[in-house]
């Protein structure tokens, strides 16, 4: 009883010479900030591609120079009009560790030669960051490569399928069928997008259309051979 009576005191005692301004921050359950209703409720058009109240970013074909490998069919498909190539939509309800944003993508079909259309396709820049894209109508393929370019995988992307792209992987959109591809990514709202990486070395390989379907060829071997 005697020592049970010590360490009370001795714990009281040492309760008292802490600010009151610690304690509370132990002590308080801080209240949890929620969003209005507004930003945490969207509506996207799975069809269509397009996210209501959300402006989308579009890229037209002039805005792919230098992304694919046959210079001469992108200037002679250019000649024709500078078209759509591909559009998104983005929701960004919340900012700061721990959020997540959500895109939707509308990806035309064509080709570029023998290459499918495709988006520009980048790192994070916060490089650990994943992401998921989930196919919701038309066909595709994700082009995956790693950081140092000594890997590169092909997987397909249509609806109802998921995608996962690690972190520190690079990763492009790619058309293959004959209507939009329209797809979501989810990511961590800190994620964040490095397209300059992509432009200054571009992608290893590249899709084309072999016989009806997408084989993924490096790049120096199809410029070199012949295909085009």
């Amino acid at each position: 009883m005697v020592f049970l009576w010590l360490t009370s005191a001795i714990l009281c005692s040492i309760l008292m010479q802490i600010p009151t301004f610690i304690l509370s921050s132990f002590l308080t359950i801080k209240p949890i900030m929620i969003p209005n209703a507004a930003s945490l409720h969207s509506a996207f058009d799975p069809v269509m591609g397009t996210l209501s109240g959300g402006s989308p970013t579009e890229r037209r074909l002039s805005d792919m120079s230098g992304y694919y490998a046959d210079t001469k069919a992108f200037d002679s498909l250019l000649a024709q009009g500078d078209a759509l190539h591909y559009a998104v939509s983005a929701v960004a309800p919340a900012e700061g560790e721990g959020a997540l944003h959500y895109a939707i993508g509308n990806l035309l079909p064509g080709r570029v030669g023998r290459e499918y259309f495709m988006t520009k396709g980048h790192f994070h820049a916060w490089r650990a960051a994943g992401e998921y894209y989930i196919g919701l109508s038309g066909e595709g393929v994700m082009l995956l490569e790693s950081e140092d370019g000594t890997e590169s995988l092909l997987l397909p992307l249509t609806a109802n399928a998921a995608v996962y792209v690690p972190g520190y992987t690079a990763h492009r959109t790619i058309n293959t069928g004959d209507v939009p591809l329209i797809y979501l990514g989810i990511y961590p709202a800190q994620a964040g997008h490095d397209y300059g990486a992509i432009a200054e070395r571009n992608f290893r390989h590249v899709v084309v259309d072999v016989d009806g379907k997408p084989v993924m060829m490096a790049r120096e071997a199809y410029m070199g051979s012949g295909m085009f």
